[in-house]
């Protein structure tokens, strides 16, 4: 009975328990390769049979298709079982579970991280940085540089001194401040600015930086000309010597030949093409300012001296021979100034020569013509030629005794030199005792 009432049961199902097994198995097959369960019908009645979900379910063919090629499942029956990216990904993760940081001592080389400690890194470098400087900062440092450049004219310790600083962009101004401090002075300084032009070159500044230095000028020479006269004459002998050593190329004169039509500018240029287009032009150029200061011979200079010597002898005018000795620009030569008028004073041997050739050097000493050392070395030079001077003039030791009271006198004797003074050796007689022995 028992047997006939499931046979029975599984018609009125529609199909035997087979049918469900085979069924059942060949879904969880379909799922089993990625497909997805049938979607029931809700409009149906709870009594829908299997057979009716199975009719109205999507597994057709193309179906299956579509969707095994948008899954994003895995195609493994049973998938790898493992988290997204390890558990690590997605927003607002905290990294892989037990995951330790190679840098598990506490020290976090990200700055951005809360934990960052900037006090505790081993392996940072520190560089020190120079802030560039504005223009104002640069005129305050230049200006002191290149002016003691005019007392010494070591130009390698202006490049040390340049260095030092950081100019960024404005390196021009350098050459601009240079050759507008050289337009106030005397040729002199003229020359030992275009030379320092020359050795700043490839040092300190390139060839676009002084050719942007002559621009800049150009625009500036009316305001130039109010305090320098014929500042364009002498901006056009800068151009030319710049070319001439090899600093700016000489098409940069043809070019602002052609770009400034009004004076200044324009005469500043024609200088510069005359000098360099005339016959040996190049040398020309190269004494534009011509032999100045310590560029002259020594025996021009010697020769000069005598002179303002004999002139200041006859007139008597110690502010006139002052401005000469200026004028020959060669403070470091005074001591030979100071020589060869002690040597005057004692080869004349007389009173008023020797009172004005002390007044003299006062004046020059006292009105910072003559410094110090010079007339130290003056002083010195005339002591160590006492020998050779005492045989064309004998009493050349007292004369000279005298020079050093009427200098301490007027306070024009350095103090240091009162152990320095010579001493003429004299013989010893029979007179003057020891056994009759005559003694040097």
């Amino acid at each position: 009975m028992s047997t006939t009432k499931n046979s029975s049961d599984g018609q009125i199902n529609g199909h035997d328990d087979t049918g469900d097994h085979n069924n059942n198995n060949g879904k969880h097959e379909m799922i089993g390769k990625g497909m997805a369960k049938p979607i029931p019908n809700h409009g149906s009645t709870s009594s829908a049979s299997n057979a009716d979900l199975h009719q109205h379910s999507p597994t057709t063919e193309a179906n299956m298709k579509k969707f095994m090629k948008n899954s994003r499942r895995s195609r493994s029956r049973f998938g790898r079982g493992l988290a997204k990216k390890g558990g690590a990904g997605g927003k607002g993760t905290w990294g892989k579970i037990c995951e330790v940081y190679p840098d598990g001592d506490g020290d976090y080389l990200d700055p951005n991280d809360p934990n960052y400690d900037s006090d505790n890194m081993e392996n940072c470098k520190i560089e020190a940085i120079t802030p560039v400087l504005d223009e104002d900062q640069i005129e305050q440092y230049v200006k002191p540089i290149v002016t003691e450049y005019y007392e010494h004219g070591n130009t390698e310790e202006v490049i040390d001194s340049l260095q030092e600083f950081n100019f960024g962009e404005e390196l021009y101004m350098i050459a601009v401040i240079a050759i507008s401090l050289a337009m106030e002075r005397k040729n002199a300084n003229r020359e030992m600015t275009s030379v320092l032009i020359s050795d700043l070159y490839g040092h300190v500044f390139q060839q676009k930086d002084i050719e942007h230095a002559f621009d800049v000028l150009l625009e500036m020479l009316p305001d130039l000309m109010l305090d320098t006269p014929n500042a364009d004459e002498l901006l056009g002998n800068f151009i030319a010597r710049a070319v001439a050593d090899d600093c700016i190329p000489p098409i940069y004169v043809k070019r602002n030949k052609e770009k400034y039509t009004k004076k200044p500018q324009k005469f500043s240029i024609e200088v510069a093409h005359d000098l360099l287009t005339s016959k040996h032009g190049l040398i020309n150029v190269d004494r534009i300012w011509g032999f100045t200061g310590g560029m002259r011979p020594v025996k021009y200079l010697i020769k000069q001296m005598h002179l303002i010597l004999e002139e200041y002898l006859v007139s008597n005018l110690a502010t006139d021979a002052g401005s000469n000795l200026n004028d020959l620009e060669v403070p470091h030569f005074h001591h030979e100034f100071v020589y060869e008028a002690i040597v005057k004073a004692i080869e004349d041997s007389k009173e008023t020569t020797i009172d004005k050739i002390c007044a003299l050097l006062k004046y020059l000493f006292d009105s910072g013509v003559i410094t110090i050392d010079q007339l130290k070395n003056g002083y010195l030079r005339v002591f160590e030629e006492m020998p050779d001077i005492v045989i064309d003039v004998p009493f050349a030791y007292e004369i000279l005794e005298t020079i050093k009271t009427k200098a301490e006198k007027l306070e024009s004797f350095p103090n240091e030199l009162e152990k320095e003074m010579p001493q003429r050796g004299r013989k010893r007689f029979v007179s003057e005792g020891d056994g009759g022995v005559i003694k040097a």
